[in-house]
């Protein structure tokens, strides 16, 4: 049985530092990997091309600019990403265009691993950027965060069930974060808190932004959950039952809202014999996959509380 320990609590305000002290420089990380797992194959998840995501890259740059951002700090990557974006803006200059802010690569070694946007992050929070815009999924948000500190973050969607960003278009959150960062909105107005989990595993604690969930298989595989009879346990910041994936589970059960303080935990029935549920639901757990859910018990979690799955003595992966 593997000893987990969760807490849900309220992420500080992102307004980080004071509204006078916020630069003009803004640091955007897009992962090059996210929409790529197994959802493309045993659901009906769609992709995100490189061209798709330079060109989201380009509408963020623009807003940005618009509100007079003129310097940006970028992730590199090896997979091209980065020297779409470069060309877009010599495409611009050479046309005697000035539509973006300077965009300058970060000097970082790469590992095409979860790592470079943790050592992204770090560096520019590191360097004083006034805010971080993150593309990618729930996991690279995550990874932002676990790395960034105070600095603000707004969360833009490229992933699978992208439950963490709202849907907003590109363009649309780079005015955002120029106004932020420019003063023209209060930091008190222009960021909002979030809550989180932090799992204390073996003596480390890790931070889920939407849910961590318990799970019967021995191996990791595809990272993807789908197999619904190895569901064990969940647990969520927020439930709403208008996403896709483990929190809409919990979001037909009782909806939580962003802003309310506390959670959700999710008890599953399983597939034994002897599994008596105290409901069953059919919930969209991946895009095109939606699937029976055979449930136990639910109950609210309280900010600070610390809890210990029950596994029944059954192996689980988080």
């Amino acid at each position: 049985m593997l000893a987990v320990s969760f807490s849900i609590r309220r992420e500080e305000k992102r307004a980080g530092r004071r509204e006078n002290e916020l630069t003009l420089t803004v640091g955007i990380i897009a992962n090059p990997f996210s929409a790529r797992d197994i959802r493309r194959v045993i659901a009906d998840a769609s992709s995100v091309q490189i061209a798709d995501r330079a060109n989201a890259v380009l509408r963020v740059l623009a807003g940005l600019f618009a509100c007079g951002v003129t310097q940006a700090v970028m992730m590199p990557d090896r997979s091209g990403l980065l020297q779409h974006v470069l060309r877009g803006l010599s495409r611009a200059r050479n046309q005697g265009l000035q539509r973006y802010p300077d965009v300058t690569p970060l000097d970082m070694p790469l590992w095409g691993t979860v790592e470079d946007t943790r050592a992204a992050a770090t560096l520019m929070r590191a360097g004083g950027v006034g805010a971080i815009i993150a593309l990618g999924g729930d996991g690279t948000h995550r990874a932002v965060v676990s790395a960034c500190g105070s600095t603000p973050i707004a969360a833009i969607s490229t992933g699978t069930n992208n439950a963490f960003a709202e849907q907003s278009e590109h363009t649309v959150v780079g005015l955002a974060v120029g106004v932020a960062v420019t003063g023209r909105v209060p930091a008190d107005l222009a960021f909002r808190a979030n809550k989180r989990l932090d799992a204390a595993i073996g003596g480390t604690t890790h931070i889920a932004l939407v849910d961590i969930a318990l799970i019967s298989d021995r191996h990791v595989g595809a990272k993807a959950l789908w197999r619904t009879e190895t569901f064990r346990e969940l647990y969520v910041t927020f439930a709403d039952p208008t996403l896709i994936g483990m929190s809409a589970i919990a979001g037909l059960l009782e909806p939580v809202s962003r802003q309310e303080p506390f959670g959700l935990q999710v008890m599953f029935a399983g597939e034994g014999a002897g599994a008596r549920p105290r409901a069953i639901l059919r919930a969209p757990i991946a895009p095109g996959l939606i699937a029976p859910i055979r449930l136990a018990d639910w109950r609210r979690i309280a900010p600070g509380e610390a809890i210990v799955p029950r596994l029944g003595g059954r192996f689980a992966r988080v």
